[in-house]
C-alpha cells in the first residue's frame, strides 16, 4: 500500500509503456485488497479513480492494450463494490456519461470492429456494465449493511444525480438491449435498467421514462429466449406498474405486455394463430428447462442479477423452475385481471380496425382466385389499399404489438402473391405471374407516388419501419455458442478427401430397411467434412450404393488401390499448413479414414462439387423452351430408373435432412429442437451419428431446384410484366424454408417486397406515366426523364439480426458458412439487405476466400489479448513485372497464379521498391489500361465515361467477320475478370469507374429498358419515349371498334416515319438487328419491334459474350455468385474503394504524426491545412503517391492500413531544398519541415505529380 500514492502519481503521464506498468500493479493490488474496504478508501484517496476514468475515458491520448484497458475498469468495478468513496467519487465525477460514451462506441450499425468475445466475458463492454450494476445497490441481503446503507442514502439524498444517472444511459443500455446483443449483454442492461427504475422516485421514473417508447420496448423483451431475461423484465413491469399504474396501464395493454403475461403463466392456452404469442411461448418453454450445464456460465453470476438464493457458482442456475410463472401470475392478477383484459377475446380499438381491413383483404384474395379478375375487383382492391396505408401512415396510433397481431402483414403478403407464396404448386403459371406482376406494380405505384408534402417520411419508409420493428419482436434466431475443439489438422473423407483445421464428425451411412434398390455402403464408420451441403455428401454417398454393376466395380477398383492412401492435400488447400507433409498428418488419422481416399478429389472444401449436383445441373441446362426434360423423359420411359436413382434423400434418427444444409446445421437443429439450447461439447465431436439413407424422387428433386430458376419463370410471362420477372424469382421460398423462418417468415416476405419496389422504383414511376400517356391523358413526356429519390438501402437493415451474425462470425469455429445457423445462409441468399454493408463484407470473406477480412484482426485498443485470430492466412507470392507492358504482365500473372490462394505482391523490373505500394500501384496502371481508346471493349471507346465503362455490343455477323478482333476482346475480358477477382481475394483497390448496370450484369441480374439510361441517357430516353408511343398505339386499337383501322400516334408531334430510323444500332452501323431489316425504316407498326431488337442488342446478345467471358475468368479465381450479397453500388465500394476520399474533419481523426511530429508542429498544421484545400484530383494525386492507389478502401481514412503516418525527414541540404518522399508499404510521408505553407504546398504538388512512375530508396 506504500507504493500507492507514487504509483498513482505516475498514472496521470501518458507514456504507454510507463502507464501499462503502472496499471498492472495497482491492478494487482485492488484485486489483493478487494475484501478490506478501508485499504480500498486509502486507495481512492490518491485520485486512483479520477486518474483511472481519464485512461478509460474516449478522450484519453494513451491508448492502452485490451486487457489493461479491462484490467482498468475491473479495478474500478472492485473500488465501488467495497469502497464508499469511490462509490462517491465515481458518481461525482460523472460515471454515467463516460459509461455512455463508452457503450456508444460499439457501434451499432457495424461499422468498426466490435471488440466482444463470443461468450461476453472478459471484454470492456461487459466490464462497464459491471461497474454500472455496482453503482446501483441491490435489494438482496448479501451486501454488508452498513455499506449498503451509506450507498443508499447518498442516492436518496441527491437525487439529481441519480436523474442524471439514468437520462444519460437509459437511451444507450435500451439501444444496447435493441441491438441483439448476447445473453449476457441483456442481461446486464437490463438488470441496470430493474435497479435504476427501483430507486428513482415516480416523478422521476415519469419523466426519465418519457425519454424512449419504454411499453414497446419491454414487449420486445419477452420475446428474447432465455429465462433470465424474462424475469429481468416481468421485474421491471412490475416495478412500473407498483409506481405509475394509471400512466402505463393502457401502454402496456395496446404493447401486448398483458398477453405476454397471460401466455407465461397459461402455456396451454390455444389463443389463435399469432406470432407474437407464438414466440413467447417459445419463451415459456425455453423457461421450464435447465440451464445448460458446462457450455457457459450461467448470467445468474455474471453480473449478480437474480435475487432467489445464494448458489455457490457451480454452474447451478439460481433461478427455480416455477420463478418466471409464479411472477407472470402475480403481476397479472395485481393490475391486469381487474382491467378484464382477456386474450383470447378483447382487443383494442386499432387492433380490431387492423383486423377488420386484413379479413376484407384475404377475402378479395380468395375471389381473385375464384373467379376471373375483373375492373370491379381491381378497383376493390385500390379502394382497400388506400384505406390499409392511410390508417398505416398514422406513426403513433398503431403500436408494434397491434400491427404484428392484426395479420395485415400475412394479408399484403397474399395478396402480393396471389395467395400462393410459400411454394405452392401454380396450376397456371403464366396468369399467376401475371396477375403477380399486376399487383406488384399496383402497389409499388401507390407507395412511391404517396408522399405527403407535409410530412417528411414517405408511406414506403414508414411501413419499412414498422416492418423492422416487428421483426425485431417477432424473431427468434438463435446464436450458437462456440463448441471448442482442439487445434490440429483433421481429415475429412467424406464428400472429398482433405485435411481441415476443424474436427470432422463421425458417421455411419445406413440403408433403409426396405429399401431394394441400393446396396449398403461398403464402410462402416467415416470422417465426415461438418461444413459441406448435404447434397455433396449424397453426391459422394450415391455411386457407392447405387445398384450398377459396371460403377460398383469401378469404384470398388479405385477403392482398393487407395487403401493405404495417406492424406496429402492439394497445393490449394488453404486449410492444411505448408510445409506439413503425408508423414506429419498421418499419424491423426486412422487407417479405415483413407480407404474411400481418391487422388482427383483432394481439394478444398469450398471448392468441391457433388457429382450428383453436376448431373442435376446438366439436365436443367438441357431443359428445352417447350419444358421438355431429357432426365425426366428417360426417368419416365427407363426400364430400370427405379434401379438407379438421380439422388438419394438423407434421414438423421427418422427425420429427413435438408440438402442446401449443412451436416453441422442439421445436428444443432435436430439436438436442440430450437436450435437455440446449447449443446454438450463432448457429444458433439466424439459421438457417432446413423445416417439413413433412401431414394429421392426425381422429379421433386428438380421441382425443387426449379423454383429458384429465373430463365424458367422469365418463359412463362415474356408478353406481361416479364421486367418483373427475375424479381419475382427469388421473391418467395419453399415450405422447408419457410419453416426455418417460423413466424418471421411474412415479415420478412414483405420487407423484400417493398425493397424490389424501391430498387425498381424508376421503373415503377415510368410505367404510371406510359400509362397515363397510354390513355390519352398527356402528352407530357419529361417525367420519364425526372429524378427519382430512393429510400437509402441503410433503411432495410435490422440492427438486432446483423447484431447476431456479427455475434456468430466471432465464433473461431466460423471458418465456413456451414458453421453458422442456418439461418444465416437462407436469409444472407434470400434477403441480404436485411445485414449492414460490413457485416455483409464479412460473410462474403467466410463464404468466397474462407477468412475473415484481415482488418477484422484490430481492435480500437491495441492487441485484442486473444480472440479468434487463428484463422489462415494466404501465403504470399513475389512477382516481377514490367512497366513498359503491364498488360502482358498481367495476362501471364493470372495465367500462372489465378487459380491459386496465394497473395500476389509485385516488384518492378530494374527497380527496388516491392510490397504494398508497388503492387496497389500495378492494379492501378492495369485499370488505366483497360480504359485505353482502340480496345473495342467499351461503348463510346473513350479514356473517360461521364457514366461508367459498359461493353460494347457486338453483332454475331460482326464476329464472324472480325474474328481476330472480337477474340482479342474476349481474352481482354477474361483478363478483366482474372484481375477484378484476384483484387478482392488479395484486398488491393481497382480504379476502374465500371458503369451501374455493368455491376448489376457481374452480380447475375438482367438488364431490361429501363436500366439503358443509366450508362447512354440519350439512347434509354428515346428507347423509353418509343415504348411510350407503342402503348398508347395498343391502348387506341384496343379501344377502337374498328380493329383493322390504322391510329395515328406522334411523339413530340412528330411522326415516326418522319425520323428516317433505319434497322441498325446507334453509333454502330455495322451492327443489323435483324437479317432482312437492314433496308426497312422504323415506322409506327414495326416500332415495338425495333425497340425490342435494340434492347436485345444493348443489354443481351449483343454484350453476351463479353459478360460471359469476364464471369468465366472470374470464377477461375473464386465463384462470382458469392457477390450476390451485395448491391451494385456496394460492389463498387468493395473493388473501388471510396468516392468521397475524405473531408477536413476526419483528417485530424486518423492521421498519425510520429518521428519528429506531433499534432502541433506547425509544419503539421500547414499540411493539413493544404489537404483541406486539396480538390479531387489532387486529392487522388496525393493518395497514388502516398498509398500507391488513387482510392481510400471502404470506410476512408479509418480503414486505411496501416494508418496514413506523418514523420520528419531529415534533409541533406536547405530545409526547403528537398522534396517529400515516401515508403508506400506502410502508407508513410517523410514531409521536411518547411519554411512557410506556401513552400510545403509547391513541393508537395510537385511531387505528387511528378515523382510517380518508379520506385527506388528514399
Amino acid at each position: 500500500m506504500d507504493a500507492v500514492p507514487i504509483l498513482c502519481n505516475l498514472l496521470q503521464y501518458e507514456d504507454r509503456q510507463l502507464v501499462e506498468s503502472v496499471a498492472s500493479c495497482l491492478i494487482k493490488i485492488g484485486d489483493q485488497v478487494r475484501r478490506s474496504p478501508n485499504l480500498l478508501d486509502e486507495m481512492c484517496k490518491h485520485g486512483l479513480v479520477q486518474h483511472t476514468l481519464h485512461h478509460i475515458g474516449l478522450n484519453s491520448r494513451t491508448t492502452l492494450s485490451q486487457p489493461t484497458y479491462i484490467g482498468l475498469v475491473g479495478l474500478l468495478v472492485k473500488l465501488a463494490a467495497g469502497s464508499t468513496v469511490a462509490f462517491r467519487t465515481l458518481f461525482e465525477l460523472n460515471i454515467s456519461n463516460t459509461c455512455k460514451d463508452i457503450l456508444s462506441s460499439y457501434d451499432l450499425s457495424h461499422k468498426v470492429q466490435s471488440t466482444l468475445t463470443v461468450d461476453g466475458h472478459h471484454n470492456r463492454i461487459h466490464e462497464v456494465l459491471k461497474l454500472l450494476n455496482e453503482l446501483l445497490p441491490t435489494n438482496t441481503p448479501e451486501q454488508d449493511n452498513q455499506q449498503k446503507s451509506e450507498k443508499e442514502d447518498f442516492l436518496f439524498s441527491h437525487p439529481d444525480i441519480l436523474k442524471k444517472f439514468g437520462v444519460d444511459l437509459l437511451p444507450t443500455l435500451i439501444q444496447v438491449v435493441n441491438s441483439g446483443m448476447n445473453l449476457f449483454m441483456c442481461c446486464g442492461c437490463l438488470s441496470i435498467i430493474n435497479k435504476l427504475v427501483h430507486w428513482t422516485t415516480s416523478d422521476g421514473l415519469y419523466r426519465l421514462l418519457q425519454t424512449a417508447n419504454f411499453s414497446s420496448f419491454l414487449a420486445g423483451v419477452f420475446t428474447r429466449k432465455d429465462h433470465h431475461v424474462i424475469l429481468l423484465a416481468l421485474q421491471i413491469v412490475d416495478a412500473i406498474m407498483l409506481k405509475l399504474p394509471h400512466v402505463y396501464l393502457n401502454s402496456f395493454i395496446k404493447e401486448g405486455v398483458p398477453y405476454s403475461l397471460y401466455v407465461l403463466f397459461s402455456p396451454d392456452k390455444d389463443l389463435k394463430d399469432s406470432p407474437v404469442f407464438d414466440g413467447i411461448r417459445m419463451e415459456n418453454d425455453a423457461a421450464l428447462k435447465p440451464a445448460s450445464r458446462g457450455v457457459h456460465r450461467c448470467p445468474c453470476f455474471a453480473f449478480d442479477i437474480c435475487q432467489s438464493s445464494k448458489s455457490p457458482e457451480n454452474g447451478t442456475c439460481k433461478l427455480e423452475k416455477d420463478t418466471v410463472q409464479i411472477l407472470a401470475k402475480r403481476i397479472w392478477i395485481s393490475y391486469f385481471e381487474t382491467e378484464s383484459v382477456n386474450p383470447e377475446k378483447g382487443v383494442t380499438d386499432v387492433l380490431q380496425k387492423l383486423r377488420t381491413l386484413s379479413t376484407a383483404l384475404t377475402v378479395l384474395v380468395n375471389e381473385s382466385q375464384e373467379e376471373a379478375t375483373s375492373s370491379k375487383l381491381e378497383e376493390d382492391f385500390s379502394d382497400l389499399l388506400h384505406q390499409i396505408m392511410s390508417e398505416l401512415k398514422e406513426e403513433d396510433s398503431i403500436s408494434t404489438f397491434e400491427f404484428v397481431e392484426s395479420g395485415l402483414i400475412k394479408s399484403l403478403v397474399d395478396y402480393l402473391s396471389n395467395g400462393r407464396h410459400i411454394g405452392q404448386e401454380v396450376t397456371h403459371a403464366a396468369d399467376h405471374f401475371c396477375t403477380m406482376g399486376k399487383r406488384f406494380e399496383v402497389f409499388g405505384q401507390l407507395l412511391v407516388s404517396s408522399t405527403d408534402p407535409a410530412s417528411e417520411k414517405s408511406l414506403i419508409l414508414a411501413l419499412i419501419q414498422r416492418l423492422q420493428n416487428g421483426l425485431s419482436s417477432v424473431e427468434n434466431f438463435p446464436v450458437i455458442p462456440s463448441h471448442a475443439y482442439r487445434t490440429r489438422n483433421y481429415y475429412a473423407t467424406v464428400p472429398s478427401g482433405h485435411c481441415t483445421p476443424y474436427p470432422c464428425l463421425k458417421v455411419q451411412f445406413v440403408r433403409e430397411k426396405e429399401e431394394n434398390c441400393l446396396r449398403d455402403y461398403a464402410d462402416d464408420i467415416v470422417n465426415v467434412d461438418p461444413f459441406v451441403p448435404l447434397e455433396e455428401i449424397e453426391g459422394y454417398l450415391l455411386p457407392r450404393v447405387r445398384n450398377n454393376k459396371t460403377g460398383n466395380s469401378t469404384l470398388r477398383s479405385e477403392d482398393s488401390k487407395l487403401k493405404d492412401s495417406t492424406c496429402s492435400p492439394s497445393p490449394s488447400d488453404s486449410s492444411t499448413p505448408q510445409g506439413k507433409s503425408a508423414e506429419d498428418i498421418a499419424p491423426m488419422v486412422d487407417v479405415e479414414e483413407l480407404q474411400e481416399v481418391k487422388p482427383n478429389l483432394l481439394s478444398s472444401p469450398t471448392n468441391t462439387s457433388s457429382s450428383a449436383q453436376k448431373v442435376m445441373d446438366a439436365a436443367e441446362d438441357s431443359v428445352d423452351q417447350e419444358g421438355h426434360n431429357p432426365l425426366q423423359q428417360e426417368a419416365s420411359t427407363s426400364t430400370d430408373s427405379e434401379d438407379t436413382p438421380a439422388s438419394l434423400q438423407l434421414y438423421l434418427e427418422g427425420q429427413e435432412l435438408n440438402c442446401k444444409s449443412t451436416l453441422y446445421q442439421s445436428i444443432l437443429k435436430q439436438q436442440t429442437g430450437t436450435e437455440h439450447d446449447s449443446m454438450s461439447i463432448a457429444t458433439l465431436w466424439s459421438r457417432v451419428y446413423k445416417i439413413t439413407y433412401g431414394r429421392h424422387a426425381t422429379t421433386e428433386r428438380i421441382h425443387c431446384k426449379r423454383s429458384h430458376d429465373e430463365s424458367t419463370l422469365s418463359l412463362l410471362c415474356e408478353k406481361t410484366f416479364s421486367q418483373y420477372t427475375p424479381y419475382f424469382c427469388r421473391m418467395f421460398i419453399s415450405n422447408a424454408e419457410a419453416e426455418e423462418l417460423g413466424p418471421s417468415y411474412d415479415v420478412i416476405s414483405l420487407l423484400k417486397s417493398l425493397e424490389g419496389i424501391n430498387r425498381l422504383r424508376f421503373q415503377l414511376m415510368s410505367r404510371e406515366t406510359m400509362r397515363v400517356f397510354a390513355e390519352g391523358r398527356t402528352d407530357d413526356l419529361n417525367k420519364l426523364n425526372s429524378a427519382i429519390c430512393e429510400v437509402h438501402q441503410n433503411e432495410f437493415v435490422n440492427k438486432k439480426l446483423t447484431e447476431k451474425l456479427e455475434q456468430q462470425m466471432r465464433n473461431p469455429i466460423a471458418a465456413s458458412v456451414g458453421a453458422m445457423p442456418a439461418w444465416c445462409t437462407l436469409l444472407m441468399d434470400w434477403c441480404p439487405f436485411l445485414f449492414g454493408f460490413e457485416a455483409r463484407c464479412k460473410y462474403f470473406h467466410i463464404a468466397a476466400l474462407g477468412r475473415l477480412p484481415n482488418h477484422t484482426q484490430s481492435t480500437s485498443h491495441g492487441n485484442n489479448g486473444g480472440g479468434s485470430s487463428g484463422r489462415h492466412q494466404n501465403p504470399r507470392k513475389k512477382i516481377l513485372v514490367h512497366r513498359n507492358k503491364i498488360l502482358e504482365s498481367a495476362a501471364h500473372m493470372m495465367e500462372l497464379h489465378s487459380r491459386q490462394k496465394v497473395v500476389l505482391e509485385v516488384e518492378y523490373s530494374e527497380e527496388v521498391g516491392t510490397g504494398l505500394g508497388p503492387t496497389l500501384e500495378f492494379y492501378t496502371l492495369v485499370c488505366h489500361e483497360f480504359q485505353r481508346s482502340g480496345l473495342g471493349m467499351w461503348r463510346d471507346d473513350c479514356l473517360v465515361s461521364l457514366f461508367g465503362l459498359f461493353p460494347r455490343p457486338w453483332s454475331p455477323s460482326q464476329t464472324t467477320s472480325s474474328s481476330t478482333l472480337h477474340s482479342e476482346v474476349i481474352k481482354k475480358f477474361t483478363l478483366l475478370g482474372h484481375i477484378v477477382a484476384k483484387a478482392i481475394q488479395d484486398g488491393r483497390l481497382l480504379d476502374l469507374p465500371f458503369a451501374k448496370a455493368f455491376y448489376k450484369l457481374i452480380l447475375g441480374k438482367e438488364l431490361s429498358l429501363y436500366d439503358i439510361q443509366s450508362f447512354d441517357p440519350a439512347l434509354g430516353r428515346a428507347l423509353l419515349e418509343f415504348q411510350a408511343v407503342v402503348e398508347r398505339k395498343q391502348y387506341l386499337k384496343s379501344h377502337c371498334e374498328d380493329s383493322s383501322r390504322d391510329v395515328d400516334v406522334l411523339l413530340r408531334n412528330t411522326k415516326i416515319e418522319d425520323m428516317c430510323l433505319d434497322f441498325s444500332l446507334p453509333g454502330y452501323p455495322d451492327y443489323v438487328l435483324a437479317s432482312g431489316l437492314d433496308s426497312k425504316m422504323v415506322n409506327l407498326h414495326n416500332l415495338e419491334e425495333y425497340v425490342a431488337l435494340m434492347v436485345d442488342a444493348t443489354t443481351k446478345s449483343g454484350i453476351a459474350r463479353q459478360v460471359e467471358a469476364f464471369k468465366s475468368g472470374f470464377d477461375q479465381v473464386f465463384p462470382i455468385r458469392h457477390l450476390k450479397v451485395f448491391t451494385e453500388e456496394e460492389l463498387e465500394r468493395l473493388l473501388c474503394g471510396e468516392h468521397v476520399l475524405w473531408n477536413s474533419d476526419e483528417l485530424l481523426d486518423h492521421i498519425k504524426f510520429d518521428h519528429g511530429y506531433t499534432i502541433s508542429s506547425p509544419p503539421i498544421a500547414n499540411l493539413l491545412e493544404i489537404m483541406k484545400e486539396f480538390d479531387l484530383k489532387q486529392q487522388r494525386a496525393f493518395l497514388q503517391f502516398v498509398t500507391g492507389a488513387p482510392r481510400l478502401p471502404t470506410g476512408g481514412l479509418a480503414s486505411l492500413s496501416p494508418n496514413l503516418t506523418i514523420v520528419r525527414k531529415h534533409c541533406s541540404k536547405g530545409i526547403d531544398d528537398d522534396l517529400p518522399s515516401v515508403m508506400t508499404c506502410a502508407n508513410y510521408l517523410k514531409l521536411p519541415p518547411y519554411s512557410s505553407k506556401e513552400v510545403m504546398r509547391e513541393k508537395l504538388l510537385y511531387a505528387i505529380t511528378e515523382g510517380q512512375g518508379s520506385f527506388h530508396l528514399s
